[in-house]
Order: structure tokens, then C-alpha cells, then sequence
């Protein structure tokens, strides 16, 4: 598991979500569509008012391929 915060651009150890019924429930809709895939992708689950968004990936770490520079590294060095 990698943790990235954006603003900051800075790996995180740890993070609290706290999701509405709604969210959670995309959320996990979101993550069985990544599972169901079979390849790299990622989903984006927002806020109802779309102020805050959370951005899921399924990563294989021997297949970074369609992966930034910034997200390889980031997934490279923990």
C-alpha cells in the first residue's frame, strides 16, 4: 500500500477516511471494478459536492507500466 498526498506531494504512513454510507458504498464499487479489471487502472470516488476525491489504483509492482515518474517512485521506495 502506498499513501500519496498530492498537495503536498508527500508519502503518507497513515491515513483515517471518513466516508458517508454513500461514499463508502462507491468506494467499494470503485475497488470490485479495479479487482474485475485484471489490469492496471484506476477509479475516483468523490465527494458529494465533488470538493474531495480519493483516487484508487491497483498497481503490480512488476508492471509499472502506464504509471508517472512521481507514482514509481513513490511505489518503488517504501
Amino acid at each position: 500500500m502506498r499513501i500519496l498526498d498530492e498537495d503536498s506531494n508527500r508519502s503518507l504512513r497513515t491515513i483515517i477516511l471518513y466516508l458517508t454510507r454513500s461514499e463508502a458504498s462507491e468506494f467499494r464499487d470503485s475497488v470490485d471494478l479495479l479487482l474485475a479489471d485484471g489490469k492496471f487502472r484506476h477509479e475516483h470516488i468523490s465527494s458529494s459536492d465533488h470538493s474531495r476525491e480519493i483516487t484508487v489504483c491497483l498497481y503490480d509492482a512488476n508492471d509499472l507500466e502506464g504509471f508517472d515518474e512521481r507514482s514509481i517512485a513513490i511505489i518503488e521506495s517504501e
